[in-house]
């Protein structure tokens, strides 16, 4: 029995043991869940203390805000704004966000770096993008564009792809401006749309400029507008080019600026860049900026700079802000590789004839003897070519072979039957020089004094000599229909004029210049 009774206590005894344990367990287990749900009521205290919390609060308003306190047709976001992180958190009362309302819509990271540049269009023919790279110039403001005067009809500049391509191809960001002669809204956003379209596959970093000029000329589809007319339409173009993404900047010389003179300046600078033109002669403040009172985010402040790798004279800029990087084309789908218009400083009236040598002529592959023509055949009498171009300076667009080239127009006839001539005519592609002497100047070349004023009837070269085969005869300046200038002296043996220029007395051909009216 005692045996009996000592089992029964052993076993009652684990009972209580294991009873114990399940009740230990039990309250450990119990610990552990108040233990982790208070901390997990501390973390969603703390994340909920972090979280900015919804209060109704009215926000204090700045003076410049309070201002915009009446209906607000536009909301302008200056550049300091971009990097303000409230910009980016969502607020469910808000208003959409204009793009176009953006000072800056640029992603490439517009900092406040002063850089240099220069704006080109055709009228700077074929440029040496490597050249100017080596130069130093930061970037490229380039005419895309123009609205015909008359017509009234949207044309490309022919070489603006051309430049956008080597221009990025050579490390310089690339910035667009339009030439508009628009006369309502609609027709802004229609130029503000093509231009938009036009530069899509390019890296188009800098700003796009709003160009408008020569609308107090009766002839100009512009003539008319006021103030507010031409301020809304530029305006126009603005907005849209900047709700395409693209950086909008407004473009007018210093004098149409001031005060509101031409332009709505004090409402166009509160939304938009202004890039202003003024050539006062004074380059020493130009990394201080221009001596006006408005707002100049970039300043052209010459159109006589002389940078390598151009020919011509070329309009020098400095802006006021720069990038950290490269703006990524909107369109990335392939481009065709774009080649240089080299017309574009001649005109060419359009004919279809066939021409033959009337003795030998040269082929070349751009319509001048400079440095980077080329001549590619020789055409002789019989050999048959097609003309398709004649130009007032003396040069002709042939089609040989399915292939174009140029020639001098007095080196080509029409009369396919006529006889090879033994000798050639006395001007040899650009007339030739030093063929008789002149003993006030030590040229062979003899001049009959003359006392006229004369301008170029497109463009033409002023050299220090009357050659274009003598290595001592170099082009001085270059000069543009509508600027004037006296002939001195004529050589009509030999094409050449003399003339005086700024002061200098130069040599240029007879046959490029006109009377001036």
């Amino acid at each position: 029995m005692a045996r009996r009774n000592d089992r029964r206590s052993r076993r009652r005894r684990k009972m209580i043991q294991r009873r114990l344990v399940i009740v230990g367990m039990f309250l450990v287990i119990l610990l552990v869940a108040v233990g982790g749900a208070f901390l997990l009521i501390n973390i969603v205290t703390k994340v909920t203390e972090d979280e900015p919390v919804e209060e109704k609060v009215e926000a204090v308003k700045t003076e410049e805000e309070a201002i915009h306190e009446e209906p607000e047709e536009e909301i302008v976001v200056t550049e300091e704004d971009a990097t303000d992180p409230q910009i980016t958190v969502t607020v469910e009362t808000g208003q959409a966000l204009e793009v176009s309302d953006l000072v800056s819509s640029n992603v490439a990271g517009e900092n406040t770096s002063i850089t240099y540049g220069i704006d080109v269009s055709k009228f700077q023919g074929t440029i040496d993008w490597a050249q100017v790279a080596g130069s130093g110039i930061d970037f490229a403001m380039v005419r895309v564009g123009y609205r015909d005067s008359t017509t009234g009809e949207i044309k490309a500049d022919s070489n603006a792809k051309y430049n956008m391509q080597e221009a990025e191809k050579n490390g310089i960001k690339v910035g667009a401006y339009f030439f508009s002669t628009a006369v309502t809204t609609d027709e802004a956003v229609e130029e503000a749309d093509w231009v938009a379209n036009y530069i899509s596959k390019y890296s188009i970093t800098y700003p796009v400029g709003y160009n408008c000029e020569g609308f107090e000329n009766s002839s100009s589809r512009q003539y008319g507008l006021s103030v507010d007319q031409r301020s809304n339409i530029a305006m126009a173009f603005l907005k849209e080019i900047g709700a395409k993404g693209y950086t909008p900047m407004f473009y007018a010389s210093r004098n149409e600026l001031s005060a509101d003179a031409k332009w709505k300046t004090s409402t166009i600078e509160k939304s938009y860049k202004i890039w202003m033109a003024w050539y006062n002669q004074d380059t020493s403040n130009i990394a201080n900026g221009p001596a006006y009172d408005g707002q100049c985010a970039m300043w052209q402040y010459t159109n006589q700079g002389s940078v390598p790798g151009i020919k011509q004279k070329v309009d020098v800029d400095v802006a006021y802000f720069g990038y950290d990087a490269t703006a990524s084309a909107q369109d990335t789908s392939g481009r065709e590789e774009a080649s240089a218009d080299v017309e574009a400083l001649m005109k060419f009236d359009e004919v279809n004839e066939t021409v033959t040598a009337k003795s030998q002529t040269n082929l070349r592959n751009i319509p001048s003897q400079g440095a980077d023509s080329m001549v590619m055949l020789t055409l002789t009498n019989g050999q048959i070519a097609t003309r398709t171009g004649v130009s007032s300076s003396g040069w002709s667009r042939v089609v040989y072979d399915g292939v174009t080239y140029y020639a001098v127009s007095s080196y080509l006839t029409t009369d396919l039957s006529a006889p090879a001539q033994t000798t050639q005519p006395a001007a040899q592609e650009q007339p030739a020089a030093d063929q008789s002497t002149s003993t006030d100047t030590g040229f062979r070349t003899k001049f009959t004094d003359v006392n006229e004023v004369v301008t170029p009837k497109e463009v033409i070269n002023l050299r220090s000599k009357p050659s274009v085969t003598d290595t001592d005869s170099v082009v001085v300046a270059t000069v543009y229909a509508g600027t004037t200038f006296t002939r001195t002296g004529i050589n009509n043996e030999y094409g050449w004029s003399r003339v005086e220029y700024n002061g200098q007395v130069l040599y240029c051909v007879s046959s490029y210049l006109k009377a001036a009216e």
